[in-house]
């Protein structure tokens, strides 16, 4: 009997599990379309207000204020990003208010990766950390290293400054 009851419990944890992942799956796939419709309320509105975005460039790290004046150009405009899902993997806290993910997105950049974490609020599930990254094949790595060595190098020194 008590088996009975472990395997229904587990069956229904699974079931909801899955329902979470669903609805994860679907505020990412509305993030992204929003961005490539250029509708910057839906697009920052599936954002938390402590949201950090890391893009690209090593100097893109910025807090919700900062992405959206960055970003309000490109929306202004009518045409910012358009990323399409490859794969995705999400993982969710055993409470199911934390969730994080990876994924491979089809870009204007070629393919690039997106790692985040997801929270669950009253309004669903928001992005509350996202990191964009390009996928570099260990090949290429040499020549884009020596590509942006001169960029790297400038760079280091000046946070380097700057910590002391």
């Amino acid at each position: 009997m008590q088996k009975l009851v472990l395997l229904l419990l587990l069956s229904i944890c699974g079931f909801c599990f899955s329902q979470e992942k669903d609805q994860i799956n679907t505020a990412l796939e509305n993030w992204h379309k929003a961005a490539a419709d250029a509708n910057f309320d839906n697009y920052f509105n599936l954002m938390t207000s402590d949201v950090i975005f890391i893009g690209t460039d090593p100097t893109e790290n910025w807090n919700l204020k900062d992405f959206k004046a960055f970003s309000k150009p490109y929306f202004d405009k009518g045409k910012a990003w358009s990323f399409s899902t490859l794969e995705r993997n999400i993982f969710i806290q055993d409470d199911a208010k934390i969730a994080w993910f990876d994924e491979l997105l089809d870009t204007q950049m070629g393919i690039c990766r997106g790692s985040g974490i997801m929270q669950k609020t009253n309004n669903g599930w928001k992005v509350k950390h996202y990191v964009l990254s390009i996928a570099i094949p260990n090949d290429n790595v040499k020549d884009i290293t020596a590509m942006k060595k001169k960029f790297d190098t400038d760079l280091m020194k000046k946070l380097r400054a700057e910590r002391n």
